[in-house]
């Protein structure tokens, strides 16, 4: 905490640290960040009518919880497989550049996913198909896309800019799924399969007029993909901050995510209500991350990272438990808006966490990794789960896994405090080829 020059004796009094709304959104003073972030919220709204979309007629299609975990398996797991590629390119490459190609090739993939359905070639392997392409676009995109928050504002801007870069993912969450619920009600998947093909026109327009910040990296780390991703992570080793970071958002895709796929369950099953009624349900996720989010980055100078991830992740397994055991709609509804707040609060500070430690020149690799870890426990955890689920039935499956993720939370905070507080450490200034580890912050 910074200390003022007191009065007459020279005593010092402690400056009140900054916080509040204005703190939490800094990061939109930098007007490149501001647009890239438009335009990226207005992207991923159309994403989140596609999420929506594609797990509402498979089941419709299948009848099965298994297929719908199919598909985020499919969606997903590529971005595991391309982790490394993904990395190296983030590297090496221009990232503005190398986002304006992946987003236009999965412009063309959304398209395609639409003509598809127009034409009339709704089978489970043509779906599923042109879902997996598309996972194999977004697994080189999403390290790129990662770091390019770095290069466009300073590091003493970066907690707010990571943050509002999940509340712009979140807030489409909210919105995206609203949409799509009235399209699917009204119009049909058709339209909701166009809406997210025409709404990759806003991020390539904004990634064409924004300017990056000069790109703060190292010298590259020599050698082939695969074996600069092996110094990566065992450089990784050498950081208890980013391995925490990591382990968590393990944590939370493989338990708490699949979550998403089984609202379509408990809206067809369960509650017996409409398309749009399901789409509020997925609405109500990104609520109640949009509402958290002030918390993580408005009082970043207050409450550290490890005393969120404290708070976050009880709050999170236990929402998880009460829309499991919800007995009507409006009772998941709520619980649904817990949920989202301890997701963004979660996974927020942890990517901040990784984002603030990481030495530059190995920032892409290192952001990849977690990426890989994320989606491709997200896809194994909505694959296990859906199976479980036919067998022993919804409630139960969502129940276990919010309950697990409570006892970690217990775990951590109760038993190793002083690895969570290894979220807190400091941005590791070593230059490349350095194998002292960075002190604790």
């Amino acid at each position: 905490m910074a200390v003022g020059m007191g009065g007459p004796g020279g005593q010092g009094a402690a400056a009140v640290p900054p916080q509040g709304l204005r703190h939490a959104v800094r990061a939109f003073k930098h007007r490149d960040y501001a647009i890239f972030w438009s335009g990226a919220l207005a992207s991923n709204t159309g994403t989140w009518v596609q999420n929506l979309t594609v797990p509402y007629v498979l089941y419709q299609l299948t009848d099965s919880a298994f297929w719908v975990g199919v598909a985020t398996f499919a969606q997903f797991i590529p971005g595991m497989v391309l982790g490394p590629l993904g990395g190296s390119i983030a590297d090496r490459f221009d990232r503005r550049r190398v986002l304006l190609a992946t987003q236009a090739l999965m412009a063309m993939v959304a398209f395609l996913l639409w003509a598809a359905w127009v034409a009339d070639f709704r089978s489970l392997p043509v779906i599923l198909g042109i879902v997996t392409l598309s996972g194999v676009i977004a697994g080189i995109n999403i390290p790129s896309w990662q770091s390019f928050v770095n290069d466009m504002v300073p590091r003493d801007d970066l907690l707010s800019a990571v943050t509002l870069n999940s509340l712009q993912f979140n807030a489409a969450r909210a919105i995206g799924p609203t949409i799509g619920g009235f399209l699917l009600a009204n119009y049909g998947p058709s339209w909701a399969f166009l809406v997210n093909a025409l709404s990759y026109v806003c991020v390539l327009l904004a990634l064409l007029v924004v300017r990056t910040r000069p790109a703060r990296r190292g010298s590259p780390l020599p050698g082939g993909v695969l074996s600069q991703f092996r110094r990566a992570v065992r450089y990784t080793r050498t950081q208890p901050g980013i391995v925490l970071g990591v382990a968590v958002a393990v944590l939370v895709g493989f338990l708490g995510n699949p979550v998403q796929q089984f609202t379509v369950i408990f809206a067809e099953d369960e509650f017996r209500v409409s398309a749009q009624a399901l789409g509020f349900l997925n609405m109500a996720l990104g609520v109640g991350a949009v509402a958290s989010a002030p918390l993580v980055s408005g009082w970043d100078q207050v409450i550290s990272r490890a005393s969120l991830v404290r708070i976050g992740l009880p709050i999170y397994g236990a929402s998880i438990v009460a829309f499991a055991l919800s007995p009507v709609y409006a009772v998941g509804l709520v619980a649904l808006v817990g949920v989202g707040a301890g997701f963004l609060i979660v996974i927020s500070t942890t990517n901040t966490a990784v984002q603030v430690i990481v030495a530059d020149h190995v920032r892409g690799r290192v952001m990849a990794l977690r990426i890989m870890a994320f989606t491709g426990s997200y896809p194994l955890g909505a694959l296990i789960q859906g199976t479980i689920a036919d067998r022993i039935g919804a409630r139960p499956t969502v129940a276990g896994a919010g309950l697990l993720i409570v006892a970690a939370g217990v775990y951590l905070a109760v038993l190793r405090p002083g690895l969570l507080a290894r979220l807190d450490d400091r941005h590791d200034e070593r230059p490349p080829g350095s194998s002292q580890p960075a002190a604790a912050g």
